[in-house]
Parts: C-alpha cells; structure tokens; sequence
C-alpha cells in the first residue's frame, strides 16, 4: 500500500493566479492553499445563477466531494453529482455516455457548469462530455492530483481512449476556471505524486534548464509535501504551459513540444493494458529518458546528456527503464505499432519530440522507426 503525501493543511492564502489568455474564451488558474473552499464565490462571480453538476470518481468523493458541496452551498448554487470509476477503464466510451446522459438527465444546460473534481482521466473524460451536451456547455477543473494540477487541466486537451491507443476520441475544449488546490494533494499517495512529478520536470526539460536545476536541487521537497515548493512548482508549470496554449490553441506546431516523452509513454501504456502497472507519469519519465536517448543517437545532443536525466529521474524514485515495468517486457515490434497510432503521426511517419540539450527541445518529423527500434534494443 502507498503511503499518501504528508502535506499539512492550511488556511487559505492569497491565491497564484494564472490567467490562459485565449480572447473571450479566456480563464483564470487558481493555485494555493484551501483555494477549493472559495469555488463557490469564483463560481457565483463566474457564471451568476448557473446550476452545476460535479463529476468524480469514487475515491476522490470519499475526500472532497461534501467539502467540493460545501464551497458551492455558501454561495448558495445548486448542484447534483456524478460518480464514476477510478482509473484509465472510465475514458472509454460506454462511461461517456453514461456520463453525458447523467448530465442530460440533470438538465443542465448550456448556461450551466459541469465541474471535473479528480484526476487527469476525470478531466479528460468530464471535460469531453461537457464539449459535446448540448454542442457544449461550460466546465470547471478541480484538478486533485499533481500530474492533473501541472498539466491535463490546463489547454483544453479532453479525449477518452480507444481500443488502438490512448486519447485518440477527443476534441479541444477549454474550462471556464480552473482550481489547483495544494491541500488537496495531502489525500495522494506516494506513487501518484511521482508519477505526476514526471510532468513537472517535463517543463523543465523542454525549455528552461533553470528551472531543472531547482528540481535538481529541491525536487525531493516537492515529493515530501513542502506546499512552498509544491506551489512553486504548479505555478512554474502552469505559466510555461499557459503561454505554449495562447500561442498554439490546437497544436499545430509549438504544443506539441508539450510532448515529450509522451510518444515512448502512449505506446508502453497501450502495451500494458492501461492498467496499474504502469501510470500515466511513470510512462512519460521513462519516455523521456528514451527521448534523450533517441536524441543522442541521432547525433542531437550529447551522450552524457541521458545519463543526467536518468540519475535525475532515478533521484526522484520515478521509473526509467523498461526493466522498470513490472511484469514481461514489452516488444519493440508491439511498442512501434502503438506509436504508428500516435496522434502526431503524419502521412505515415514518425514524429517525436526530440532535444539538443536539457531545456532545448524541439519537434522531429519524419523520423526513421528503425532508429527509434534500436534505441527501444538497447534500452535497459
């Protein structure tokens, strides 16, 4: 059993606020401590006499669901709730519907507010089925673990997973306001809080070598729950993927950099069922590191550089090998047909994000699968 993250709670303080600038369609990142508690006046100044309907799953309910109802009674905004499965097997397509119906049933409208409390696979999925009720009705992210908090509730991104790979039914749909709680991640456990590390550092190897070297530094206080450097790090992530979503909405060129290791991660996940053995954040720390390695061979970047992310992410107690996955190893020749798949596949070829450097990425298109099979040989 893992253990969860000892986080103190505290009082709710001046908020880090983080605003997406998309035009009319813009919103504001709420980042602190207790921010969940002032959802319902965000909510009331938001959207006056708006009705909600909170989707989450059975976990997170157990936690912060009353405290979620609470926020919204004292600013006196109706609400009904939703509650669905943990994990990847609710992005599925029998789940939408039986999610969207709920919110059907509920009469929500488009005026309304459909709010995502959970992790990245509640965004996802709430945030999909928001986009398609009624040709789309507005929604909130309570995003309530690390990885959701730096990453999947920001930009729109919503999907569920199809048989051939992961979030490949979706479409783009931006929330209304968006509320990163540290306290809430007192209630996760260890693994998950590593796991949504690996998007953390993740900004800091594409485009600021800085702000690497800190994690380098302080990132075990992160990991051990101190809510100054957690908020640092939210805030740090946040700004950097604010601004790639207000220069490239839909991902057309620059956000796809947001990708690192995500097209090692997708196909490891997709090999390994979507289940338990391998998180969403594991897959990306070690797909990062098979990025760098992939770089290095192609004559990119240096060949110490990988060793550096690899004692980085070994530091941090995040998996980077194959041999890392519990369980048989997955096929180069299985992991390969997974990436064919992969959503920045063009006319046929392989597209990875690549780096010349820690905090220097960039887009590599049309690469040789050959090449990514001997990195995925040689991989320990």
């Amino acid at each position: 059993m893992n253990k969860p993250t000892r986080i103190a709670d505290a009082t709710a303080a001046d908020p880090i606020i983080v605003n997406v600038g998309l035009g009319e369609r813009a919103y504001d990142i709420a980042i602190g401590r207790g921010v969940l508690d002032q959802l319902g006046e965000r909510i009331a100044a938001l959207r006056p006499g708006a009705r909600t309907a909170i989707v989450t799953d059975r976990t997170v309910a157990a936690h912060w669901l009353k405290r979620t109802q609470t926020s919204l009674d004292a600013a006196g905004i109706a609400h009904s709730h939703i509650v669905v499965g943990e994990g990847e097997a609710s992005k599925t397509y029998g789940v939408l519907a039986e999610v969207s119906e709920a919110l059907v049933t509920a009469k929500i409208e488009r005026n309304d507010l459909v709010i995502a409390l959970g992790g990245g696979v509640i965004g996802d999925l709430v945030g999909l089925a928001s986009g398609l009720v009624r040709r789309g009705t507005g929604f909130v992210q309570i995003p309530t673990t690390l990885l959701a908090q730096v990453d999947s509730s920001v930009g729109g991104k919503t999907a569920i997973n199809a048989p051939e790979g992961k979030n490949l039914v979706g479409l783009f749909h931006q929330p209304r306001l968006v509320i990163a709680d540290i306290n809430v991640l007192a209630t996760l456990p260890a693994r998950e809080m590593k796991a949504g590390y690996a998007e953390v550092v993740k900004y800091g190897l594409i485009g600021d070598a800085a702000f690497f070297d800190w994690l380098d530094n302080d990132g075990s206080k992160l990991l051990a729950g101190d809510t100054a450097a957690l908020a640092r790090a939210v805030a740090a992530s946040v700004r950097a993927k604010a601004g790639v979503v207000e220069r490239d909405e839909t991902e057309t060129g620059e956000r796809a950099l947001l990708n690192l290791g995500h097209t090692f991660g997708h196909a490891l996940e997709a090999a390994t069922g979507f289940s338990a053995r391998l998180l969403h954040g594991e897959g990306v720390a070690i797909g990062m590191k098979l990025a760098f390695d992939l770089s290095a061979a192609l004559g990119f970047c240096d060949g110490q550089v990988p060793g550096r992310v690899a004692n980085h992410l070994a530091r941090m107690g995040l998996p980077h090998r194959l041999a890392d996955i519990p369980g048989d190893r997955p096929a180069t020749a299985e992991l390969l047909h997974h990436m064919a798949q992969d959503k920045k596949v063009e006319a046929g070829k392989l597209t990875f994000i690549l780096a010349r450097a820690i905090g220097d990425a960039f887009i590599a298109k049309d690469v040789d699968a050959a090449a990514v099979g001997k990195v995925l040989d040689a991989a320990p």
